[in-house]
């Protein structure tokens, strides 16, 4: 086993940018294929899946239920 190369490779990808290093591991674990869940949350803001919600009255105010 060549430990180095694998110790080499975790300082490397711990070195990228968030968004870099988040796009490397949905590609090591994850298929292709499949819907993220980001690309899942952009689909639900931007196709305004939950507009209808600013519709709503508030049922609850700070006042309801106990402190935390």
């Amino acid at each position: 086993m060549n430990t180095q190369l694998v110790e080499s490779l975790v300082k490397l990808i711990q070195s990228l940018p968030q968004e870099e290093r988040q796009l490397f591991e949905e590609k090591l674990f994850f298929e292709s294929n499949l819907v993220t869940t980001q690309e899942l949350m952009k689909l639900a803001v931007y196709g305004h899946s939950f507009d209808f919600l600013n519709d709503e009255p508030e049922l609850y105010t700070f006042e309801d239920g106990e402190a935390i």
